[in-house]
């Protein structure tokens, strides 16, 4: 698959302990996302932050390193983001959801290299 040119990325802030029948929610988006046939997703923890409580959760104190910030990011072409956002609707209760228009240099999925012969 290609992806180059104009773009739109979704990143959603959750916290890590957030659950979806038994599952943290950011593997449950990944999980739907894939299954969407979108382009992909990443999840990156945060080692320190603070959201609607202003409770800061941090990796420094031990006391305070439970449900630490989580980013999850997407990015696809404009229809396939805005087609999946019900998906988000659903899953994130307390959170936010970020839409960034963006640039996508170039992605190929790993079986397009290979018929390439990168």
């Amino acid at each position: 698959m290609r992806l180059t040119g104009s773009a739109l990325r979704v990143t959603i802030f959750i916290g890590e302990n957030d659950m979806w029948h038994h599952k943290p929610v950011f593997t449950e988006i990944v999980h739907r996302a894939r299954r969407a046939g979108l382009a992909g997703a990443s999840v990156f923890r945060g080692i320190e932050g603070f959201g609607a409580s202003s409770l800061i959760h941090t990796t420094r104190l031990l006391s305070l390193s439970e449900d630490l910030p989580v980013a999850i990011v997407i990015v696809d072409t404009d229809d396939r983001i805005r087609a999946f956002l019900p998906q988000l609707d659903e899953l994130v209760t307390e959170g936010l959801v970020v839409l960034d228009d963006c640039e996508v240099i170039r992605y190929t999925g790993r079986h397009a290299r290979a018929e390439e012969g990168q």
